[in-house]
């Protein structure tokens, strides 16, 4: 039976939580591709699957479990508004032309759409690893969108760094976007691409 939030109740502080072995998470793993934004289209996932979705995003490795992220969430026509407001925007990057090209994967569907912010927090753990936290709730709603049967792009652009920008997106001073995380259906399979080559990028340490 899929999970839902009306029958699958948060686990309580302390509970243990004991590990089991799914195969099906490690083969959607081992092919996990991100779907092009410019493929996806509605239906996005409903509003109590977009809750899911977030609870399952916030269960990342949090050192110092400070939370270092926020979550901005759009309706179709809120996100009508975003783009109208970063049009305007854009005028006022070098170039201008790129700027509101840039603004078509937000301008169509799918509705959904969810920003994660990381507001810098001054604390004993690193900024790096308060970011790397943030990233991992981007990382993890895209996992968890496809665990629904739906597609998920993870974006960045002019309008995530702009200070103007972070503004009409309600960012603080101190917040930085981590990602737009873009969550539709696929109106086509996403296609392989080139991977890492492992021992380029793999090695064993040896003490000399």
């Amino acid at each position: 039976m899929p999970l839902t939030l009306s029958d699958t109740p948060a686990p309580e502080f302390g509970q243990p939580l004991p590990q089991k072995p799914s195969p099906d998470v490690l083969e959607a793993l081992f092919f996990r591709r991100s779907a092009p934004a410019p493929t996806l289209q509605s239906p996005g996932p409903s509003a109590d699957e977009i809750d899911l979705l977030i609870r399952i995003g916030l269960r990342v490795p949090d050192h110092g479990k400070i939370g270092p992220w926020r979550i901005v969430r759009f309706t179709a026509q809120s996100k009508a508004t975003l783009v109208e407001k970063l049009t305007a925007l854009a005028a006022k990057q070098p170039e201008p032309g790129k700027a509101v090209a840039a603004l078509q994967k937000l301008s169509i569907p799918p509705e959904a759409l969810l920003v994660v912010s990381s507001p810098l927090q001054p604390h004993k753990i690193p900024l790096w690893e308060q970011q790397l936290s943030a990233a991992a709730v981007c990382q993890t709603l895209l996992i968890a969108a496809g665990a629904l049967g739906y597609g998920a792009n993870w974006i960045t652009d002019w309008y995530s760094y702009d200070a103007e920008a972070k503004q009409v997106l309600g960012l603080a001073d101190h917040e930085n976007v981590a990602g737009f995380v873009y969550l539709g259906t696929p109106s086509e399979a996403p296609l392989e691409r080139d991977r890492p080559n492992y021992a380029e990028r793999v090695s064993w340490w040896s003490q000399t």
